[in-house]
């Protein structure tokens, strides 16, 4: 099984969007042995729902997120993860602070490391601003930002299904950068 975790602050709008569509990405593509989760970098909205206009979003795009509770990504989560999937790089910078060994922290990747219009950029170019504070057509622009990545996400997860020994590491900055 390769396990996928989405992190952006809290959890409720980025990350769970992003969740769905990556879940429902491979399974169309095939990948039945991914697993997809979210979490927040802090605790704020801890055991709340999806924000609802995320959640209109993923419900236009058929994928139903009643069921999502906000979580906060724990230290022991490294142990399990394949690929940890960061928003912004605030996010970014948390993670690879809290990863444990240097294993842990080149799990940590930028988002739109996997978009080909920004994966050569570095990663202050390659997040998605959280729309919680903006209007319908934010989540909009956030729901296409994560479309876009989606294709770079599901090649490499099935790089990582087909990796006979070792996995592949992932594109993006991998140097020790915060």
């Amino acid at each position: 099984m390769t396990l996928v975790a989405v992190v952006c602050t809290g959890n409720i709008c980025r990350s769970p969007m992003a969740e769905y569509m990556i879940r429902a990405a491979a399974e169309e593509a095939g990948l039945f042995n991914v697993f997809v989760t979210s979490a927040g970098t802090t605790g704020w909205e801890l055991g709340n729902p999806i924000d609802s206009r995320a959640s209109e979003i993923l419900q236009s795009l058929g994928h139903d997120a009643s069921e999502h509770t906000a979580r906060q990504f724990e230290l022991h989560e490294f142990s399990n993860v394949d690929l940890v999937l960061a928003m912004e790089d605030e996010h970014y910078a948390h993670l690879r602070h809290l990863a444990p060994t240097a294993h842990d922290r080149a799990k940590v990747r930028m988002f739109r490391a996997f978009d080909p219009k920004v994966a050569h950029r570095g990663i202050e170019d390659q997040g998605i601003y959280d729309p919680w504070y903006g209007e319908e057509s934010d989540f909009e622009a956030v729901r296409d930002l994560i479309a876009a990545s989606i294709p770079g996400i599901i090649d490499y997860l099935r790089e990582l299904e087909e990796a006979p020994s070792g996995k592949p590491s992932p594109p993006g900055e991998d140097k020790d950068q915060y």
